[in-house]
């Protein structure tokens, strides 16, 4: 198998580790294979795909579609390094609130699976990134939401203390006020 899945402090965000075949040319290694993914329990069809250019600093998140349209992506850093965040916001389970966070890299290839039912976010690490993310459902405005970076009550521990956001972003919520 071409993937090596680790299962998160919230198991069901999952870090997928795939192999790379190097020479002097550079690599090859594969993205996506629904075969080893369903193996693994991630059955989700993916049914678009997006991509995002960010600076050194910037702060994307946290974001997520409520239900009947909730999203899973599938997140990968195509150039560049980032944090990458997903926040549990399924009332009433255990790992609500709970927050896992790891970085993905051009060099490290690595990609995050995370289920619907999370909010996810990203702050770019170096000089820019390039990150690409498939999703379980297209984008729908009307159900698109979000959750204040710096929310008290989920505490994400973000590698740099004044990130550059956007207007949407500034504005939004915590976590408590979104559920209400």
């Amino acid at each position: 198998m071409p993937f090596q899945f680790q299962r998160l402090d919230v198991p069901e965000v999952i870090l997928i580790k795939p192999q790379r075949f190097e020479d002097a040319r550079g690599f090859f290694q594969e993205t996506y294979k629904q075969s080893d993914f369903a193996a693994y329990g991630i059955s989700k069809t993916f049914v678009q795909e997006n991509y995002s250019h960010s600076s050194r600093g910037v702060l994307r998140g946290l974001h997520f579609q409520e239900a009947p349209k909730a999203q899973g992506k599938l997140v990968m850093a195509c150039s560049g390094r980032m944090f990458d965040v997903a926040v549990d916001i399924r009332q009433g389970l255990p790992t609500y609130r709970k927050w896992v966070g790891v970085e993905l890299s051009a060099d490290n290839g690595c990609m995050l699976f995370i289920p619907p039912g999370f909010a996810h976010g990203f702050c770019v690490l170096g000089g820019e990134a390039g990150v690409v993310y498939k999703v379980t459902e297209e984008y729908a405005p009307e159900y698109d939401r979000g959750i204040a970076w710096n929310d008290p009550e989920i505490g994400v521990q973000w590698p740099i203390t004044e990130p550059l956001l956007s207007s949407k972003d500034a504005g939004l919520p915590f976590l408590r006020d979104v559920h209400r």
